[in-house]
């Protein structure tokens, strides 16, 4: 499909040029022209302030420097007029015709190309998303997460990136410790002895059902065993777990990296050295920049080993080792990060919980210390959900296994309903998740809104066949003005995966999709395709444009990662 804003500003731009040329504007560098979908009724299909943009350089008025342009801008047929409109913008709207055509093109693209771009072509993109240890199984709380991510590869790919999905995770530190210590004494009590368990161990009823499969499986092999298998046991069961939890929701992982693989490799320390031969790394008591009281505090600490991020405008240099010898969280993560760049992709998207935000800061300065690229490494914060339930908030504690995990969620509202309403706000704005309203099927819920224009295209269409009607050979031209109202619609849907690519926000997808439902729907109760008073060959024409809507809300729905249901 014709992506309209880039070609028209193709337009501007070899018009400026043109316009140069014939001596009428006045050398100089063409900038990036933008186009963009008019806002208000009565200024055409799209808009452009270039004019006005250009006005200084051009040394004339906006609204003559508008004109030159549009004295040299060529017409193609799918343009029906450019004007001048206001202090100097450029006003297009499209030929009618052109539009109507865009049901066939709508159909050959079909559900899984429509309005796809070319922004990331021949490019590799990463996103890596949810990363949660695993020391339990995928709660509410990851699933915001967890869809986020998968809808923005999701958007990614139709953007024209060739998208990997990561999973990044640590099954060595104190939290897969307790999980094993948690799976051993519940397994040895399942054996009948009487041992006490870790006083902030593991709780969920999951630990006491693994530990009866454990000794289903291997009797009482292991009751002098240490913590270790029960940690390995207990790690494979919960992967498992998290990957059919992920299935359920329409999410699969390309690739789980393990952090413990940098480690063994050798890569934290490399990337430890690296940064220190850039002069960004030192060790000491204390920071460069402390105070004399804070040197007289740390005098009887051990040496750590300091990365200096005052130099990118932190507030204080960040400990990369302890004194103690144990790395912080930090030079993994800048190892990790390295690994990524090394594996050639040209866009890196991280989504994160709210307490990673300075991490990440420090993580990219990290990059930079390497003397290697950080523009190209992105983040999508996510805050908080508030699962609500009969009008109060529920409480979520892993530790002492009161959680509703993304399982239970699922069996009570549908892989759908949480997809959508996960999407159903900006990540970095705290939601509500109010199980009572999301499982309401009325207009009211987003989600039975949406999928019902899909179950009413398809209910169209499937009496039509029954009744022996084909639509292949409609007479477009007869559509009408509610029709194109909706074609112009779908056409936004490329500026909203370009928008939601370039700014890392796939919330506007489900936006979009409840705007492109609110066209619709009135559009239904008024154009029919079968009946008395139809003329046979309009009912053909709005057939064909149902089949059209059809294959848009497929679009849409996947781009979410959710179904198209064909009855309710």
């Amino acid at each position: 499909m014709i992506y309209y804003p880039q070609v028209l500003a193709d337009l501007v731009t070899n018009a400026l040029a043109a316009a140069q040329a014939a001596g009428e504007l006045p050398t100089f560098v063409l900038p990036d022209i933008t186009v963009q979908p008019s806002q208000k009724a009565g200024q055409g299909d799209y808009n452009t302030n270039a004019a006005m943009l250009l006005s200084k350089v051009a040394q004339q008025p906006p609204r003559q420097v508008a004109e030159i342009i549009l004295k040299h801008l060529t017409r193609p047929e799918y343009l029906q007029e450019a004007v001048v409109a206001g202090a100097g913008f450029i006003n297009f709207t499209l030929n009618p015709n052109a539009l109507k055509a865009l049901v066939e093109t709508i159909i050959a693209e079909g559900s899984d190309t429509l309005c796809s771009l070319t922004i990331g072509a021949g490019k590799r993109a990463q996103v890596e998303f949810v990363s949660a240890n695993p020391s339990g199984p995928i709660t509410i709380g990851h699933a915001r997460n967890a869809v986020t991510g998968d809808t923005m590869a999701r958007l990614l790919e139709a953007a024209g990136y060739d998208v990997q999905r990561e999973y990044y995770f640590n099954n060595a530190g104190n939290q897969m410790v307790l999980l094993g210590k948690s799976l051993q004494a519940r397994y040895l009590q399942a054996l009948g002895l009487d041992v006490a368990f870790p006083e902030d161990g593991y709780r969920g009823d999951y630990i006491s059902e693994y530990a009866q499969k454990l000794v289903e499986e291997r009797g009482d092999t292991l009751k002098d065993a240490d913590w270790q298998p029960f940690k390995e046991y207990a790690e494979a069961q919960m992967f498992a777990w998290i990957k059919r939890t992920l299935e359920r929701v329409n999410i699969r992982h390309d690739q789980f990296f393990n952090e413990n693989s940098l480690f063994e490799s050798g890569a934290v320390w490399d990337t430890l050295k690296a940064m220190e031969a850039n002069g960004y790394i030192y060790r000491a008591k204390e920071w460069e920049g402390a105070s004399a009281e804070e040197h007289a505090k740390a005098a009887d600490l051990q040496p750590a080993t300091w990365f200096r991020t005052t130099r990118f405008g932190d507030e204080k240099d960040r400990v990369m080792v302890k004194g103690d010898g144990v790395p912080t969280y930090t030079l993994p993560d800048i190892a990790y990060h390295r690994n990524k760049i090394e594996r050639g992709f040209d866009l890196m998207v991280n989504v994160l919980g709210a307490d990673h935000g300075q991490q990440y800061k420090v993580v990219a300065w990290g990059i930079q210390a390497l003397g290697l690229p950080a523009d190209n490494i992105h983040v999508i914060i996510i805050q908080m959900v508030k699962t609500m339930r009969d009008g109060k908030e529920f409480k979520i504690s892993k530790r002492a296994g009161i959680f509703d995990t993304l399982d239970d969620l699922i069996d009570m509202v549908g892989a759908d309903a949480i997809r959508f309403h996960m999407l159903g706000r900006s990540a970095n704005t705290h939601l509500t998740f109010d199980v009572d309203e999301v499982v309401k099927q009325s207009n009211d819920n987003p989600v039975y809104y949406i999928q019902n224009a899909h179950v009413r295209c398809a209910s169209i269409l499937r009496s039509a066949q029954e009744r022996g009607i084909c639509d292949e050979g409609a007479d477009l031209t007869l559509l009408g003005a509610d029709e194109l109202t909706f074609i112009r619609k779908v056409l936004e849907l490329q500026d909203i995966i370009a928008l939601a690519v370039n700014q890392y926000e796939p919330h506007r997808i489900a936006f979009y999709a409840k705007e492109l439902a609110a066209t619709f729907h009135p559009i239904y109760d008024r154009v029919r395709a079968m009946g008395d008073g139809v003329p046979e060959d309009v009912g053909k024409a709005r057939l064909r444009f149902y089949r059209a809507a059809q294959v848009a809300f497929q679009r849409v729905l996947g781009l979410m990662g959710m179904s198209a249901p064909e009855r309710m």
